[in-house]
């Protein structure tokens, strides 16, 4: 049972009155069998899943998929999209006729973009398949086992999930995947799927799946009627001109999902067909880019506090640990996710995390009262690590009521990971729109969720950027957060702090950080590793972006310190540095014996001459 005494009453009661007021916004005043599901299925969603009513998106979207009508759904992270798709494929094939068998095959296919995205799709499914055990959930994604998937696809997949380059290998390798009864097609995270760079892969899996009926040469195991209309659903928190052209390639005259008229009007125009007899290609969704969207069309939660801490690249890593301290110690049972711009950063500051102790004075540690700085449990993910470590992390870090985890945009889309109260992007977002992505981990189905955002002073620009997308973000008192901590050893407490990095606990959090750093060679390595890459990533922003983050405005050494470096590495390999070096000996030498040539050519010229005189 939770306990907020400590929590003055007019505060608990102000979160309470926000919460609900989220809530109201978020909700629909109707039941989910009042949408048309069957009542097997709205009990299901019910008492298994805990969900009293359907959102929104849900309300809006469940009768137009379930009238069989092509649908562009466009709504803010959290708000219950993947029910509001899966639901109607359930309701549908629950009451097929023949009974679904899992001879049958695939009748339904679910694409989404990342491994994680997968298997927490796959979750869902299965708890809303509780009832109709006939109907046979399956995945099949990079990673696995590919023997393994084909046997599963032999035995038969009433529902798939996957993502797009592991479906494509199945598709052109794999005999015995029966799909000639499919009836829906599902881009799920659509923008997240083309940003990935899959647009080529997606073409050719549209290709392959036939046209936009079930084919017409009826086998005696066809039991989708020939003729019916294939049903192509695409989801997406974000709308551009990649959506844009999926949309053209998969969809038939869409219904739009999420946006009302005036904004539809205002950012959006869909031309469809004006006849049967003409093209369903024509169908063009025109983002409109004068205009500048608010929060909610954006996906931006309404209830979720974003703020922004400014902070010099000296002290960026002191101020990110006192952050997350601060966070931990205000409130014990919840869990946060930083982001990190490279897998390297990942791994460092998760090694770093994993070992450092504090308070670093030998003496306390004597008296085995040291501990680790940060009181949770600690997880990373990224796409580099093995499959088996990438689904541990993601499940336990679900599970966990306390706990900090470090990832890439790995993490960013899609994914529902319950009771997140904080998102911190310690490195920026290369686009605006993933940083919407970002911080709809938190703030989901109506909770409350803050959202913290770490930029260095020359990056403060950016914050227009956002502006332009309906993100409004306030300061983040950060000072204030410092002067918490306790001093250690015999620093005096500076009444005035003139600069951040003077402050008494930055310069002291800092050398312990370096201590621990460079207390192990395996350590430093990962530092140096990370840094690299860091600058690399750093000057790989594009377009407008390019002019707010700016490689040679940056103080290198102060770069190094954000990794608890003492002095700045070579941005170049040991290597690399080697070969340049040998290169520059050798052009030297070649360049004395050309002279050295030269000298002796021309005294043999001369003496030559003088004979001829």
């Amino acid at each position: 049972m939770m306990k907020r005494t400590q929590q003055p009453a007019r505060e608990s009661k102000q979160e309470a009155n926000d919460g609900s007021k989220a809530k109201s916004g978020l909700f629909a005043s109707c039941s989910f069998s009042s949408l048309g599901l069957d009542p097997k299925l709205s009990d299901q969603l019910q008492e298994r899943m805990g969900f009293e009513a359907p959102t929104i998106v849900q309300a809006q979207a469940i009768p137009v998929i379930l009238s069989g009508r092509d649908v562009l759904v466009n709504a803010a992270t959290g708000t219950g999209k993947t029910i509001a798709y899966l639901a109607p494929l359930i309701h549908h094939l629950q009451g097929h006729s023949p009974k679904v068998d899992r001879s049958h095959g695939t009748f339904a296919l679910v694409i989404v973009p990342t491994r994680e995205l997968c298997l927490q799709v796959y979750e869902t499914l299965e708890k809303l398949l509780h009832r109709f055990h006939w109907i046979v959930p399956g995945y099949v994604m990079g990673g696995e086992k590919k023997a393994k998937e084909k046997a599963r696809l032999r035995k038969g997949i009433s529902i798939l999930i996957a993502t797009p380059g592991r479906l494509l290998d199945h598709l052109k390798n794999t005999a015995s995947f029966v799909h000639k009864n499919l009836r829906w097609v599902i881009f799920d995270e659509a923008d997240c799927i083309l940003e990935l760079g899959y647009g080529k892969e997606i073409e050719q899996i549209i290709k392959l799946l036939g046209s936009g009926q079930n084919e017409e040469g009826e086998e005696e195991d066809d039991i989708v009627s020939k003729g019916v209309q294939k049903q192509n659903l695409l989801l997406s928190a974000t709308l551009n001109e990649k959506v844009n052209d999926l949309a053209k390639l998969s969809l038939d005259n869409p219904v739009m999902i999420g946006l009302d008229n005036s904004k539809l009007q205002q950012n959006l125009s869909v031309e469809s067909p004006a006849s049967p007899d003409s093209d369903a290609d024509d169908m063009v969704i025109h983002v409109n880019k004068s205009v500048n969207p608010s929060s909610e069309d954006y996906g931006i939660p309404s209830q979720l506090v974003q703020k922004y801490v400014r902070v010099p690249c000296g002290a960026r890593l002191v101020a990110l640990l006192s952050v997350l301290k601060n966070l931990f110690e205000r409130e014990a049972s919840q869990k946060v996710v930083v982001f990190f711009s490279t897998r390297d950063a990942v791994d460092f500051h998760y090694s770093l995390l994993s070992e450092f102790q504090w308070p670093p004075n030998s003496e306390k540690e004597e008296e085995g009262t040291k501990q680790l700085f940060l009181k949770c449990k600690t997880f990373r993910l990224h796409g580099s690590m093995e499959q088996d470590d990438r689904r541990s992390a993601f499940a336990t870090f679900k599970t966990e009521k306390q706990a900090l985890l470090l990832s890439t945009d790995v993490a960013a889309r899609g994914l529902d990971f319950p009771k997140v109260r904080c998102i911190i992007q310690y490195d920026c977002p290369g686009e605006a729109t993933e940083y919407v992505h970002r911080v709809g981990r938190t703030a989901r189905i109506g909770e409350k969720g803050e959202a913290l955002l770490f930029l260095q002073p020359i990056e403060i620009d950016y914050l227009k950027e956002l502006k332009k997308h309906g993100a409004s973000l306030t300061e983040y008192p950060l000072l204030k957060v410092l002067d918490k901590f306790p001093i250690p050893g015999n620093m005096p407490r500076i009444k005035k702090v003139i600069s951040l990095e003077s402050h008494p606990w930055v310069i002291s959090l800092q050398r312990a950080l370096e201590s621990v750093t460079y207390a192990e060679p395996k350590m430093k390595n990962m530092a140096k590793n990370a840094f690299v890459s860091w600058v690399r990533g750093y000057a790989a922003h594009k377009g407008e972006l390019k002019s707010i983050f700016v490689v040679k405005k940056l103080h290198l050494g102060h770069v190094a310190k954000s990794f608890a470096l003492r002095e700045q590495p070579s941005l170049v390999g040991k290597s690399h540095h080697k070969e340049s070096m040998k290169r520059k000996r050798d052009e030297r030498q070649r360049g004395q014996q050309g002279k050295k040539r030269k000298k002796m050519s021309g005294s043999g010229s001369g003496g030559r001459s003088t004979q001829k005189n």
